[in-house]
């Protein structure tokens, strides 16, 4: 077999890459339509709601509407169980203020009209910033296909999550920063409902002098944060600031689960480290993707590549990353596999896009069953073979 099986991975052509695909595609189709079929009034045989994590955004919506404080956590607690009380504890809400604006008309709806609309909407907004990708890198496969084959695309729909639309401003942003640079940069502060996926485009940005881009981002975030304030009150903003000390807390002491996350942050818990050697090595990680993106970014243009390398790095860049957010990896892996179609792959780069395609699918069951965190690995191979692309010369 020799090295070259997974070097080069010559046998891996479109023929087969497609019946790959297909094969994922049925497989997502068949389980959220079992988890679906085998449910009773909504919830699943492990006890789970459907759309699990969308309560706690239906949630907020009905609190607003009732003049409520949603980052009271016990309010929230309380007025999600009302309507659904899990075994397995609740679902906690540390979005910030710019959020709430989105929630509000979920409460106007029932939950499963809501999470109904609100799927079939994010994910239109994912689909609307795939296309532009998907269309440079004519891989001559249906943007349907690559859409249902990618796991994490079930793992979002059966959380009920932002993943779609926070993946959508942000690509859709990034693709737009050329043609339409205040639209992008409109794109850009919509995004800021879950900031830590955006810490590394000011930074882009601005060594790239996409000054436009950047005063409009600024500017939609102010605005954004002003109508959530004035529409539910400025005590809102320090509540959440509040909130967020405790999800910190929350997140150090395994709240969420190590195991679903895919920071370096996470698998160094799950290893069994203490917080703050954790904290160090995310740190570290982080400012050198940052470190990476500045060199690469340096004296140049904004361009596709650099859109791809940055929203590559942005998982890496955050500890707070869970593996329904891997979405956004969807854009950089079509920008990869299209300069691979055109001028040839590089050594090791159809390994980088196929583990980042399928990992989703296993990193969880592994981290929970074996202890090991794959996913940090994964993101890191894929941000160096679509880095090493952006720096090359043009």
């Amino acid at each position: 077999m020799g090295a070259d099986f997974l070097r080069t991975m010559d046998w891996l052509g479109a023929a087969r890459a497609r019946g790959y695909l297909r094969l994922l595609a049925l497989l997502n189709a068949v389980m959220l339509i079992a988890l679906i079929a085998t449910s009773h009034g909504g919830v699943d045989r492990n006890g789970f709601l459907l759309g699990s994590d969308f309560i706690s955004f239906w949630t907020v919506g009905q609190m607003l509407g009732a003049h409520a404080n949603p980052y009271d956590g016990a309010a929230h607690i309380a007025a999600q169980r009302l309507f659904f009380a899990s075994d397995a504890g609740y679902t906690a809400f540390f979005y910030p203020p710019s959020f709430l604006p989105f929630c509000r008309p979920l409460g106007l709806l029932g939950y499963f009209p809501a999470l109904g609309i609100w799927l079939a909407t994010t994910a239109a907004v994912y689909l609307a910033a795939l296309r532009g990708w998907w269309r440079e890198a004519d891989t001559q496969m249906p943007l349907w296909l690559l859409f249902l084959a990618f796991p994490a695309v079930p793992i979002v729909v059966t959380h009920g999550q932002t993943a779609f639309l926070v993946a959508g401003l942000l690509g859709l942003g990034a693709w737009l920063v050329p043609s339409r640079p205040v639209l992008a940069g409109i794109l850009f502060g919509l995004a800021t409902i879950k900031p830590q996926f955006g810490v590394l485009l000011p930074l882009v940005l601005l060594l790239t002098r996409e000054w436009k881009v950047t005063a409009a981002a600024a500017l939609t975030a102010l605005v954004l944060a002003a109508i959530a304030a004035l529409s539910f009150g400025w005590q809102t903003w320090p509540d959440w600031l509040a909130a967020s000390a405790r999800a910190e807390d929350a997140m150090a002491a395994g709240a969420v689960g190590y195991a679903k996350m895919t920071s370096p942050f996470a698998a160094l818990k799950l290893l069994g480290a203490s917080t703050t050697p954790a904290y160090a090595v995310q740190a570290i990680v982080s400012l050198a993707v940052a470190g990476l993106l500045g060199w690469a970014a340096w004296r140049r243009r904004w361009s596709p590549a650099l859109a791809a390398a940055t929203l590559a790095g942005a998982p890496l860049a955050t500890p707070f990353v869970l593996d329904y957010d891997t979405v956004i990896l969807a854009f950089p892996l079509l920008w990869l596999t299209g300069q691979g179609l055109r001028g040839g792959f590089a050594p090791w780069e159809k390994l980088a896009i196929a583990l980042a395609v399928a990992a989703p699918a296993f990193a969880r069951p592994l981290a929970m069953n074996a202890g090991l965190p794959v996913m940090p690995l994964v993101l890191a191979a894929l941000f160096a073979a679509v880095w090493r692309r952006a720096i090359a010369p043009a």
